[in-house]
């Protein structure tokens, strides 16, 4: 079965990054991965302070998650898997990818601002070339149901 592994993060993009993935899995019969990288700097305290940090933002991840999988499995027919991983967010896709065989697409929100398409965005596409897998780049900006027409 491919997956479509999608970034879960803060950013307004995420959102139809998430639609586009469980809408092309759901008509395509494939499924959806939902990674959360937590970076290491959020935890450059004393040890029990970041054990406490850490556990708020899986805390955190998790809840934010559950929100993004009820639609999915409601509106689309898709039961996503949640991973989470701590580190650097563009190391730690690159090692989803290669240590998940079923993974077929890599799935980014592009920011709709003028500061540019986001650090994740500018990253991949810089590397693209020598990826495992494709990527496709959800705009921020496009309507839901543009993205139900393009699906």
């Amino acid at each position: 079965m491919r997956k479509f592994l999608v970034v879960l993060d803060d950013s307004r993009e995420c959102l139809n990054a998430m639609r586009f993935a469980a809408m092309r899995a759901s008509k395509s019969s494939g499924a959806v991965a939902i990674l959360s990288v937590i970076p290491p700097e959020e935890f450059n305290h004393w040890i029990g302070v970041g054990d406490i940090m850490r556990e708020e933002a899986r805390e955190r991840i998790h809840a934010h998650f559950e929100v993004f999988a009820k639609w999915m499995r409601d509106k689309q027919g898709v039961d996503p898997e949640l991973v989470i991983r701590e580190g650097d967010p563009v190391a730690e896709i690159l090692a989803q990818v290669r240590e998940d065989p079923e993974i077929g697409i890599l799935v980014l929100g592009a920011a709709a601002d003028k500061k540019g398409p986001g650090p994740l965005v500018t990253h991949m596409t810089r590397s693209a070339g020598s990826l495992p897998v494709p990527i496709t780049i959800v705009p921020g900006d496009l309507s839901k149901e543009r993205l139900e027409a393009i699906t």
